[in-house]
């Protein structure tokens, strides 16, 4: 049988040909890739001739394209388009690919070389790109366990292998748990206070499972509007608890066990490797290359919100109370009343937002801002092979009409897909041998979905979503580097939020909102005093904000700054750790770490702090942008020149002082959030 994973493809731009491949078709892909890449890294290990750069360590970053171009396709389908079959062959290929990449690792003659390799770095002439590409993969190898003693190396591989399948595991319970609830209402009276369009969408969801009434779910676009307008606050706890107790219910997608073994393994990988911790282990590539560093970081930025977040805390409190809430504030009245007070001072919710946001319109006006930006063209395309019929697909081109990647778009959550947004990529850039292989890039999303009265509106937030997912394509599509893994957004953790939330800026701007915002059923502009809005609206509860991300990035930081291994039940270990930053009443049998994807399922842990460290980067890049104009032509370039198409050729450090000319300081976000 032939199997079209390990042909070349003759698609467009030799895009992955969704059309033909089948789920049978990628275990064996798999087997065969591994055993080509294997001889590939034999000819590398086993080379006769001294090692250098060029035999080495470039060599090793080309090996094993096919592999990755297979896995790639098989992960990305796996998270936007997965069934159960799909995701038992994830589960099935996992430990393979954990046992090659370990082979690799701890292959002796190829450390050998790379460390030969690493010893001459300063005097072998290579430029920052190779230095820094050398520097990577001598780390990688040794947090691989090239430096381990024989005994240690099969206990080394065991964990290794069971912590990327725990991983896989806790994503698929996650998934499980959030697709698995349903609100049915089947009293109109159960309605209260629901807009319009959501009404509608979830009378369209039950009709779609066959019951009568109203099903709400815990996917975004239903889950958050019911959180902010139901009347019905039994129900707003209800949803609440369902949602906050995912994968933490004691049955068979229970993550409650996961979490201590992934945590535990992690230690135990430190602790071989020479590392006290694993936030030790895994920061010291880092902007903030220390636990400590980041310690400093987050309690500077816990401080500076104390005071703002209780305010915050107090008028909405007020404003619950003298609106009949009586005794304490629940974690379940927090939307709910502070959207009221948000419409009470602002006249603005995303009700009123929502007919200026279609969905089309935000898709041509965030296209047209990089048109604006940075002289990008893009051109809709209907040939290319996609794995569901709602993906869209764009040629992207340069102002010089060069050609630069492919983008997809996938908007609408489905029961197959994973919750939130990510952007990621089918092919990343390189050169090779004077060749610019052009990335696929890929955005994958939740967003609402059109009605049969209405299209897609977009809430506020997610507009800020789809900006901040194409910082993180443009970050992909504009790179220029020579080697795969430095390029595009293969970067520290805490430099890659950078582009992404640096987009979100333009949705406050009115510069850009006037050039396209426009009602849906009037074509009326969207009026200066909602613009305004928009913008002194956004501090409104910045302070309180600031301190919940910050729970999470402390609750990641207690979880990987372990010294010993965790045998508390995870609430009380949670518990503990977000005390400082708590200000509700506990709800009995809710968990955060069971459903935290991305320090568990995802590539966060350590790292969830990086969010706020490119906070105060984007924060004090767009104040760079404002001084000369939003669209200004000159620092859009610079910007694109020395963040965007950089990829991770130099130090993050060095390429935000070439375009900022400075060093950045937290003033900006301060002042942005209002809290200074």
């Amino acid at each position: 049988m032939t199997n079209p994973l390990l042909q070349k493809w003759t698609t467009p731009f030799m895009t992955p040909p969704f059309h033909l491949i089948k789920t049978t078709h990628f275990k064996p892909a798999v087997e065969e890739a591994i055993k080509s890449a294997g001889e590939e890294i034999k000819i590398i290990s086993e080379n006769n001739l001294p090692p250098d750069f060029e035999n080495t360590i470039a060599s090793l970053d080309r090996a094993g394209e096919t592999l990755g171009r297979i896995t790639s396709l098989l992960f990305n389908l796996n998270s936007a388009e997965t069934n159960k079959t799909l995701q038992k062959v994830a589960q099935e290929v996992s430990p393979l690919l954990t046992r090659f990449s370990n082979d690799i690792t701890l292959n002796k003659r190829l450390f050998e070389r790379i460390k030969t390799v690493h010893e001459t770095i300063n005097t072998s002439g290579l430029n920052t790109e190779q230095n820094i590409l050398t520097e990577r993969k001598f780390r990688n190898f040794i947090l691989g366990g090239a430096a381990l003693k024989e005994e240690e190396r099969k206990r080394f591989r065991s964990i290794s292998e069971e912590l990327a399948m725990l991983s896989l595991k806790f994503e698929e319970n996650v998934l499980e748990e959030t697709n698995s609830f349903e609100l049915h209402i089947t009293e109109s009276d159960d309605l209260a206070g629901l807009p319009e369009s959501l009404i509608e969408m979830a009378s369209m969801e039950a009709e779609k499972r066959k019951k009568r009434g109203w099903i709400f779910t815990l996917h975004f676009p239903s889950y958050i509007p019911f959180m902010q307008y139901s009347e019905r606050r039994n129900l707003r706890e209800k949803m609440l608890k369902a949602y906050s107790t995912r994968a933490f219910r004691a049955n068979d997608f229970d993550n409650s066990q996961n979490v201590l073994k992934i945590v535990n393994m992690r230690l135990e990988i430190a602790g071989m490797l020479g590392f006290s911790t694993f936030a030790e282990m895994i920061l010291g590539d880092r902007m903030a290359d220390t636990p400590e560093k980041v310690e400093i970081f987050l309690e500077e930025l816990y401080q500076a919100s104390k005071q703002a977040a209780f305010r915050d805390f107090e008028n909405i409190r007020k404003f619950a109370e003298n609106h009949g809430n009586t005794g304490k504030i629940e974690r379940y009245d927090w939307a709910y009343y502070s959207e009221k007070l948000k419409k009470k001072l602002f006249n603005i919710d995303d009700e009123i937002l929502k007919p200026y946001f279609n969905l089309e319109k935000v898709e041509s006006a965030i296209l047209n801002l990089a048109s604006a930006l940075y002289g990008l063209r893009f051109v809709n395309n209907k040939v290319i092979p996609v794995y569901h019929p709602e993906v869209k697909t764009f040629e992207v081109y340069d102002r010089d009409n060069t050609f630069l990647s492919i983008l997809y778009l996938d908007y609408h959550s489905r029961p197959g897909k994973n919750g939130g947004a990510w952007m990621t990529s089918y092919r990343d850039q390189k050169n090779e041998n004077g060749n610019d292989v052009r990335p696929l890039i890929s955005i994958v999303a939740n967003f609402t979905r059109p009605s049969e009265t209405r299209p897609s509106l977009l809430s506020f937030n997610e507009l800020t979503t789809f900006l901040h997912e194409f910082g993180h394509s443009l970050h992909g599509m504009l790179t220029k580097c020579t080697y795969e893994s430095l390029s595009g957004t293969n970067v520290a953790r805490d430099f890659v939020e950078l582009p992404s939330q640096f987009m979100e800026n333009f949705a406050f701007e009115k510069e850009w909102l006037d050039t396209w915002a426009e009602h849906y059923l009037t074509a009326e502009k969207i009026p200066l005093e909602i613009i305004s809005k928009i913008k002194e609206a956004s501090t409104f509860n910045e302070g309180y904000s600031c301190y919940r991300q910050l729970s999470f990035c402390f609750l990641d930081m207690a979880w990987h700054t372990i010294t010993k291994p965790v045998e508390t039940n995870i609430s009380d270990f949670e518990s503990l750790a977000m005390a400082k930053t708590e200000m509700f009443p506990p709800i009995e049998g809710s968990n955060m770490s069971a459903s935290f994807g991305h320090i568990f399922g995802g590539g966060y842990a350590a790292g969830y702090y990086g969010y706020k460290w490119a906070e105060v980067l984007d924060a004090d890049a767009f104040s760079y942008f404002t001084e000369s104009g939003i669209f200004n032509k000159e620092t859009a370039a610079s910007f694109r020149k020395n963040i965007l198409e950089k990829g991770g050729t130099e130090y993050p450090h060095d390429l935000y002082v070439k375009f900022r000319g400075k060093e950045p300081t937290i003033d900006a976000l301060l002042k942005r959030s209002g809290l200074k």
